[in-house]
């Protein structure tokens, strides 16, 4: 192996990438801002005698176009309109059903869900899908995001070396493969990997990570607080009793076919039983109670406000069984979809003079009327601190008065146009769904996991065709779209390709390469594929993983046939380890899931530090086990 000599560029790409590391770690500015600054200083060294080859400034911004930024553009794109339908809220409810509301039941389901997914398609494309079902899940559980996304995001790159196709690495792993063939003797050419030869490697790594943040979470994660509204069930009863005084929970209560409350008008249980019965479940299909003089029918369940006592008297006497938590009635109380609402009768507004009933509020408007607070009074069907329980659906509405509701956010965006009210709760989503075009998104988003599967059409074109797919069968607008896209990773990873590239080019990496094989030489077989290991981890840290493996493939395939171990694992070894980039957010999933949990540097040194020994202790384990 002929020696290469350490060049002025050398250095000065050495140097830039200290400064760069010491930027991340100290965080002395936002990190998308110190990437952009390392752009602009490679961009202005280029131009200075002798750094000529350090980037070529007249593409010295296509990182912006690069494969991998605009592939996040568009999965950014194609999550935020699967998001928009609903889908996400579905997938949120059923995790929540199965996992509970614990952070130790939750975290395995999800981490395993996502790591799955990715086995089959790119990694940051399964993060981005799952980031706002994850963020549902913790405004319902309570769960600071914090402390999800760092193991979802895990899994996913963890997920990428359970098939061949699941990293853009082992996809070319038997590429390289082939073309080491061409220089080896007929008797050590390596065969080809099958699409499954990795799955026990990578199966064993997602357990792993699962196990560990499972069992060393509580140490290892931040736990930035999580963001709690007062619109979940719990919230919706602090909330209630904290600003009007009405001691009320939410439960869901269960009517069988023979309880007598079966045939009796909704406005008279509520009235004579001092509780609010909100929503209803039957026939398999939860709705909204619009109108109250409607009938129970049975067997149903009940979604009630109402005083504990009462509303178990209540079931006592109707032969009904309340249940310890919200079941069905779950995803109508998530803070996502719905929520308390308060909004004003303004002096010249049609409705004064009328009452809820009359104006059938809830059919009409969507608004389930919970109390009417008037100067100090509050009005309500359930009993407050001050008052008696009031019959609010027949008190007439004066100019003034605070309807505090229940109602979908979809509802209250609407209203907001409507003159007869004004809107004073502001802290809501305020972007309708679109549930009518839950076929659309689907349609698409298949088309595009298709595309990527069975073709060899440029991932970016595939996840594209979704995201343009969505924008035309409006999905989503093209300004949505727009505020989808997390611009802050867009920079920050297209900022750094610049880098990448010149650690490539100038020849650092493969002097830096070369130095630590020198190193190695005439050490034992299993020290030399432990030094391999180590070496792709680095080199993925600092320039994308596939200029690492096509750097470091041939390095290997060499040191393997000199020392006379098998060349195939040593390549397969490489092609796994660019895969350990947990220590610093350089990756595409790290720098996707940094901040909307609010992440800094150190946490992903000190998680992703662990994450990083125990990825190559379990891997080479499991390479010299199945191999």
């Amino acid at each position: 192996m002929e020696q290469l000599a350490f060049t002025y560029e050398m250095g000065v790409v050495a140097a830039l990438l200290a400064f760069t590391v010491f930027l991340f770690v100290s965080e002395l500015i936002r990190i998308d801002l110190s990437a952009i600054l390392v752009l602009v200083i490679i961009g202005m060294l280029s131009y200075l005698p002798g750094l000529e080859s350090l980037a070529d400034v007249n593409n010295l911004f296509d990182g912006f176009a690069s494969n991998a930024v605009i592939s996040i553009i568009a999965v950014m794109i194609v999550g935020a309109g699967l998001d928009k339908t609903g889908i996400m809220n579905k997938v949120a409810a059923v995790i929540l059903r199965y996992g509970g509301r614990t952070e130790g039941r939750i975290l395995p389901i999800i981490s395993g869900t996502v790591g799955v997914i990715s086995s089959f398609m790119q990694n940051v494309g399964a993060a981005a899908l799952f980031l706002p079902v994850v963020s549902r899940i913790s405004s319902r559980s309570g769960i600071p995001l914090s402390r999800l996304l760092m193991p979802m995001g895990f899994c996913a790159i963890l997920g990428g070396t359970m098939t061949m196709v699941g990293s853009s690495p082992l996809i070319l792993l038997n590429d390289l493969i082939l073309t080491a063939n061409e220089g080896l003797p007929e008797g050590r050419k390596m065969e080809p990997f099958g699409l499954f030869s990795v799955f026990p490697i990578g199966a064993v790594l997602i357990l792993t990570g699962i196990v560990y943040f499972l069992v060393l979470g509580r140490w290892v994660l931040p736990a930035v607080p999580a963001r709690v509204d007062g619109t979940t069930a719990q919230g919706t009863q602090t909330y209630l009793k904290r600003v009007y005084g009405l001691k009320a929970e939410v439960f869901e209560v269960d009517v069988p076919a023979d309880s007598p409350l079966v045939g009796q008008i909704l406005a008279d249980i509520n009235l004579e039983n001092n509780l609010y019965i909100i929503s209803t479940f039957y026939r398999g299909k939860v709705s909204m109670v619009q109108i109250l003089t409607a009938e129970i029918a049975a067997p149903c369940r009940l979604a009630i406000i109402g005083k504990s006592k009462v509303v178990h008297s209540f079931a006592r006497k109707y032969g009904l069984h309340v249940r310890p938590e919200l079941d069905v009635f779950s995803e109508e109380f998530a803070t996502t979809n719905a929520g308390i609402a308060e909004l004003v009768i303004p002096p010249d507004s049609q409705l004064i003079g009328k009452c809820p009933r009359e104006l059938q509020l809830r059919k009409t408007y969507g608004l389930s009327l919970l109390a009417i607070h008037r100067g100090e009074d509050t009005l309500s069907h359930v009993e407050t601190e001050d008052h008696e329980p009031t019959a609010i659906g027949l008190v007439e509405f004066k100019p003034g008065d605070m309807l505090v509701s229940h109602t979908r956010w979809d509802n209250l965006t609407r209203i907001k146009q409507n003159s007869d009210f004004i809107v004073v709760t502001s802290d809501f989503p305020q972007e309708e769904l679109r549930p009518q075009k839950v076929g659309w998104a689907l349609l698409f988003f298949l088309i595009a996991v298709s595309l990527i599967l069975f073709t060899d059409i440029r991932l970016s074109l595939c996840l594209l065709v979704g995201a343009v797919g969505m924008l035309l069968s409006r999905v989503l607008s093209i300004d949505e779209a727009y505020r989808a896209v997390g611009w802050n990773t867009v920079f920050l990873l297209a900022s750094l390709i610049p880098l990448g590239q010149a650690v490539q080019n100038t020849g650092t990496a493969a002097w830096i390469a070369q130095q630590i094989m020198f190193i190695l030489d005439g050490w034992p077989i299993w020290s030399l594929q432990a030094g391999v290991a180590i070496l792709a981890t680095v080199f993925s840290l600092v320039m994308s993983n596939v200029g690492a493996t096509v750097l470091l493939v041939p390095l290997a395939v060499s040191i393997a046939v000199a020392a006379g171990a098998n060349p195939a694992i040593f390549a397969l070894t490489v092609a796994i380890s660019t895969s350990n980039s947990f220590i610093i957010p350089t990756h595409q999933v790290n720098a996707l899931i940094m901040g909307p949990a609010g992440y800094k540097v150190m946490d992903f040194v000190r998680s992703g530090g662990i994450m990083t020994v125990l990825f190559l202790v379990v891997s080479l384990t499991m390479l010299n086990v199945v191999f």
